[in-house]
Formats: structure tokens, sequence, C-alpha cells
């Protein structure tokens, strides 16, 4: 299958959606529309960004984010049903937790935290369009409230009326990231993700991007270069944030430059 344009990509694309969730307003939106409350700020944690997968099949984001009450969020696209989220998502909540506390804090300082997975199938084969999982105690069937909730989201649900109509509009929008899909949806925040995410396939940066890591992804397949293919995804995505994209392009060329780089942000 010819690869596709960045104009032609959809949010469940891994780029794009590492791309989008780069942007804060963006990342808000998502949000908002996955959890179904207002979410006023958050800021994106970008050292969680792009990087490619240890088995080279694909660049995914590991997106972690917190809102304005330090609730923590990492956030994922999956294409592929790899049989192993349930532990993926023990692993990732550990992960949110290490460095949480201070040397003199409590263990009741820790704050809330999700783990939310964006899926283009179906996880656990019960037809739903989200799947959300506390700890819970077995005997009485009470929360343990330790702050931690995990969520599945699918695109593949046929449950529509027991999930919030803005949900199933953005799980659609999520195969479908084009002006037709927009114009069905009722809620407005769809629209709005959409200006963003239209905004964003014109910058020149993202899409020398693309191609690059296309280019890059290729080369480390036939040469088996995991570890610096991701230090080379950690890398653009640095240069594209800080306004040093524009030098992408020649970063396979320019072996100089590409060292400049390596050194300037420290990867």
């Amino acid at each position: 299958m010819a690869k596709r344009s960045f104009d032609e990509l959809n949010l469940n694309d891994a780029f794009l959606f590492a791309s989008a969730l780069q942007d804060e307003e963006i990342c808000r939106l998502i949000l908002e529309l996955i959890l179904g409350r207002p979410i006023s700020k958050v800021n994106v944690h970008t050292e969680h960004g792009i990087f490619l997968s240890p088995d080279l099949r694909s660049v995914r984001l590991d997106i972690y984010a917190s809102d304005e009450m330090q609730v923590g969020y990492n956030v994922e696209m999956q294409q592929k049903d790899r049989g192993n989220l349930p532990q993926r998502s023990r692993f990732y909540h550990a992960q949110m937790d290490v460095g949480a506390l201070k040397p003199s804090e409590d263990f009741r300082d820790l704050k809330p935290s999700f783990v939310i997975f964006i899926c283009t199938f179906d996880p656990f084969g019960y037809d739903l369009y989200r799947y959300t999982f506390e700890e819970r105690c077995l005997e009485r069937d009470f929360a343990l409230n330790d702050g931690t909730r995990k969520i599945f989201l699918s695109t593949k649900g046929t449950n529509g009326t027991e999930v919030p109509k803005e949900l199933v509009e953005f799980l659609r929008y999520v195969e479908n990231t084009n002006d037709a899909c927009v114009k069905e949806a009722e809620d407005e925040r769809i629209g709005r993700l959409h200006g963003r995410i239209s905004a964003l396939k014109k910058s020149r940066e993202w899409r020398a991007g693309y191609m690059t890591i296309g280019e890059l992804m290729e080369d480390s397949r036939e040469e088996g270069r995991t570890e610096g293919l991701k230090r080379m995804l950690t890398l653009t995505s640095a240069m594209t944030k800080n306004g040093d994209g524009h030098l992408i392009p020649s970063l396979e060329k320019d072996r100089d430059l590409l060292e400049r780089m390596y050194e300037k942000y420290h990867i």
C-alpha cells in the first residue's frame, strides 16, 4: 500500500496523532470529549513525545499531559491489537507515579492519573465505544479510590445510546478526519478540533518531519537501528516544537548539522 500524503492522514495515524497532541489546545479538546467534563488548561510534557515501538512496526505517541488540578493523563493511539494493553496500562501508571512525590510528601499527595488508549479495534470484544476500569474490592464491590483509572476507547463500538454523543462523534472523527465528518457532528468542539488539525497539516515543518521519519523507518527496518531511530524521532519532535523544524529535511544529508542538533537538545 502506498504511503499516504500528510494531507490525507486521519487522526488515527500515529504520526498525525503525535503531532496534534503536542498542541495543548488540541490535547485539551480531546480530553474534554473523552472524559465528558470541562478542562480549562493542560500542559503537555513533550519529553514523552514521539518514538518508535520496539518491534519497528509503527511510530507511536506516548504523551503525558496534566491539567490545572495536576491530574495526569497518558494518552496513546493504537491501530493493532497485540494482546498486551492491560499489562501496558499497568506499566504506564507505574511510570507516571515514579518521581511524582518528593521525599517529604505523603502518599496521599499523589494526584489522580488516567491511562487512555484510543483503539481502532475492539480491545475486549463487547462492542463498546468505551471500557473504563478502576481498582475495586472483589468481596464487597467498592472502589479502592487510589486515584487511578484506565480508559480503553474503540472506534468500532456499537452502543451509541450508552455513551455521550460527543464521544461517538469524536471516535468517528478519529477515523474520518475530514470536512464531511465535521459537518455531521453536532458538538462544536469537533469543528474547533478540525480547524487546528487542518492548520497543522499546512505546517511545512510537520510535513518535512513526516517525510523524514518515513524514510528513517524504512532505513531502520533494513538495518535494524532501533535505538538510533528512537533518538532521531525525539530530536525531530524537539526541533519542531522549538522553531528548528525547517532544518529537518537537511538532517539526513548533513551529518554535522545532525550532531549539532543532538548537542543543542541534549539528546
